[in-house]
């Protein structure tokens, strides 16, 4: 029995999940009477059919998973859809060139020949879930270890996937864990691949506030962008043709230009990614420790060389553009969560529930026989991982941050392909797209740090072997390795590349390239990290299954929500502003002001386009506008929120888009660990502001007229 950590509990202390009643993000198809009770108390308008129902043509099926990693919303019968600006910046950065430079000034498609077709993107579609659990579950042996409990259900979860797959030909079946491993859905899609830019406004509105105002309040970000949805003449989905037609869907989502106001009900639906709600206290201190020291200490090296050589150079601006934001977000959210869990008190309040779970079970004997040792489990395996996982950190961010290393690898997995023609394709599918934003020499400097960092922050044990030729022949000069590994490499040439994948006595000569055997030492050295961790992996994935099953019992009779992991959920909540420290209050919305307040002309995160500033400075908001003669930005709520759900539609009472989540704010980043009630917000784009810049800016009124706009 784990020794208590406490020698005291305090008395009466309300279980830890009863303090939040308005935390979720639910999944649809389990929403008990509480749910909608307390949605209906909060100003909820929609039935449950309406809202969700699989043989209808419910709301949640105008919500889509948008590329992967975002959000969207069907706004049209002819499959317009909105979703955030960073959602589409990838793609928006792809068709950018310094002649056409659509990230700085925005792009319009006038008709639907002028949409531009986005390679490999896609949208999935929501058709339904199914709870699959007893029959992945139903022949497990209790007796089982942990990694034998795992591979049987792995093949239990093959078999059924192999059954879905033959039964619905046409769909996309994906089945997920839940609850740590205690419950299993089928989360049924209709993938679409023939996706095409619509709309994009100017990155200064689109990205307006860049990485300063990241995760900020307040905001007056104009963070949207349109694509649209095309299908076969049957209206099903197919790969890119000129003659698909537009995608009809079922159902799309009406607008409204009512606004809201201050305790307004709102609710959310999207693909939130990943939290880590039922996380320990050990679990949180390995997180700090050995996740996010390694990843602010490299990130911020590394985004200080991308940044000074965008800010030099208009052609490395656009190749580096989406890949800046991408790793600026992660290493913002880095340094705001460790402040957050630090000013929030997240471990202690994370070790009072586990006080609490101790007690409980204790109080329980037939509990103590399933739950005895779930502390222990977690606790040894987390502390017992730390410096592993501390040094694999440093080893990831290295490898994905000197690009070559990544391009090395990508030319090692070519090598596993034999035919001719398949090295070809994969070239053009894999290599090309990296190569085409891709600058050596900064990537050298990169390199240069990347390798020092290794050096100052690793022991011997987890240093990759070929620093010991880099001791040795180089007398520890990374400056002369990394000049001596691009001069002799053709991994950053993609002609040069290309003609030796297709040449077999020139592939075999890649082997002794440089960057070759530095990528690999890199990577082998990832890979025993990963095999010496497989031990304590068991013991936290087994105490984390059976510490949310205990907490589950342990709040019987509460529905409990299961922590993200990219499928579809829903969030309710309240408009409304906030206290972000003592003496201080957040209104609940921003207008134009803020943007004349910010506007620099020399700072290109506050530099606003002059036809965009001339626009806003006539006022002539119309139907868009606020009763005070402005017009609203963006708004804030405690939808409760994280990443993946970026271009979720945020819907008033009665069903109707008032505006896009984009973001949270930076009083609450760790939000993904224990839900901050009084501080936690979602902060969207207001609808108004969408189609303002739709309509006065791009003078878009074929868009405009495909909204059903109330």
């Amino acid at each position: 029995m784990i020794l208590k950590r406490f020698l005291t509990l305090l008395p009466g202390l309300l279980l830890y999940f009863s303090l939040f009643a308005d935390e979720g993000m639910w999944m649809l198809n389990n929403l008990t009477q509480e749910n909608w009770k307390r949605m209906q108390e909060l100003g909820l308008e929609l039935s449950s059919e309406d809202l969700y129902c699989d043989s209808l043509p419910s709301l949640y099926k105008t919500v889509v998973q948008f590329n992967g990693g975002c959000t969207g919303i069907t706004v049209s019968k002819k499959g317009l859809i909105f979703t955030n600006h960073h959602c589409g910046y990838d793609a928006i950065q792809s068709q950018s060139s310094i002649e056409q430079d659509y990230l700085k000034n925005g792009f319009i498609a006038h008709a639907f020949e002028e949409e531009i077709p986005i390679p490999n993107m896609y949208v999935l579609y929501p058709r339904g879930t199914i709870n699959i659990t007893q029959k992945v579950m139903h022949n497990l042996s209790p007796n089982l270890s942990e990694k034998e409990r795992e591979i049987a259900i792995e093949q239990a979860i093959g078999r059924l996937q192999k059954q879905f797959n033959d039964s619905l030909p046409h769909y996309e079946v994906v089945i997920n864990s839940y609850y740590g491993g205690n419950e299993y859905y089928a989360n049924i899609y209709q993938r679409f691949s023939d996706i095409r830019l619509a709309f994009a406004p100017p990155s200064s509105v689109g990205k307006f506030g860049g990485e300063t105002d990241n995760w900020m309040w307040p905001r007056h970000t104009g963070d949207f962008c349109v694509f649209r949805v095309y299908a076969d003449e049957e209206n099903k989905p197919a790969n890119y043709q000129e003659t698909n037609i537009p995608y009809q869907p079922d159902r799309f989502a009406p607008i409204s230009l009512n606004g809201y106001e201050n305790n307004s009900f709102v609710m959310a639906m999207g693909f939130p990614g990943h939290t880590d709600r039922y996380l320990s206290s050990w679990g949180i201190e390995r997180k700090i420790e050995s996740s996010n020291n390694p990843r602010i200490k490299v990130g911020s090296i590394k985004l200080d060389i991308w940044k000074d050589a965008m800010l030099n150079n208009d052609e490395i601006r656009i190749q580096y553009a989406s890949k800046y934001a991408l790793n600026s977000n992660y290493w913002k959210n880095s340094i705001g969560m460790n402040r957050g869990i630090e000013k929030l008190h997240v471990i202690e309040r994370k070790q009072e529930l586990e006080n609490q779970f101790l007690h409980w079970m204790e109080q329980n004997p037939e509990k103590q026989a399933i739950y005895s040792n779930t502390l222990n489990l977690l606790r040894n395996g987390y502390i017992g991982s730390m410096e592993k996982v501390k040094a694999k950190t440093f080893l990831s961010e290295i490898f994905h941050g000197a690009e070559i290393l990544e391009i090395a690898h990508y030319v090692h997995a070519a090598g596993f392909l034999r035919d001719h023609s398949e090295r070809d394709t994969f070239f053009d599918e894999a290599l090309a797209p990296i190569l085409k934003d891709y600058n050596a020499s900064l990537d050298e400097k990169v390199l240069t740090a990347m390798l020092g960092i290794l050096k100052n922050n690793l022991p011997p044990p987890f240093l990759p072997s070929v620093f010991s030729e880099i001791d040795k022949k180089y007398k520890g000069n990374y400056v002369q390795y990394a000049d001596d590994v691009f001069k002799e490499t053709v991994l950053a040439h993609p002609d040069k590349l290309h003609a030796a994948l297709l040449n077999p006595k020139k592939f075999m000569q890649i082997k002794k390239d440089r960057a070759y055997q530095l990528s690999r030492s890199v990577r082998r050295t990832l890979e025993s990290i990963h095999d010496s961790l497989q031990a304590d992996s068991y013991k936290i994935r087994e105490g984390e299954r059976l510490f949310i099953a205990g907490l589950r019992e342990m709040e019987a009779g509460k529905n409990l929500p299961p922590d993200a992991n990219f499928t579809l959920r829903l969030t309710y909540g309240s408009v409304g502003g906030y206290v972000p420290n003592d003496g201080a209050w957040y209104e609940y919305y921003t207008t134009t002001k803020g943007i004349f307040e910010k506007q620099d002309s020399i700072n290109p995160e506050f530099n606003v386009q002059p036809e965009v500033m001339a626009l806003l400075h006539q006022k002539n908001f119309g139907k868009y506008g606020n009763q005070k003669g402005d017009m609203n930005l963006n708004f804030l709520s405690n939808l409760d929120i994280t990443g993946g759900n970026s271009g979720s539609p945020v819907f008033d009472a009665k069903g109707r888009l008032i505006g896009l989540a984009f973001d949270g704010n930076w009083e609450a980043i760790s939000g993904d660990l224990l839900f901050e009630n009084e501080v936690q917000k979602c902060i969207a784009v207001d609808i108004r502001y969408v189609l303002f810049m739709i309509d006065k800016w791009g003078n878009s009124q074929r868009l405009l007229d495909e909204l059903q706009i109330q």
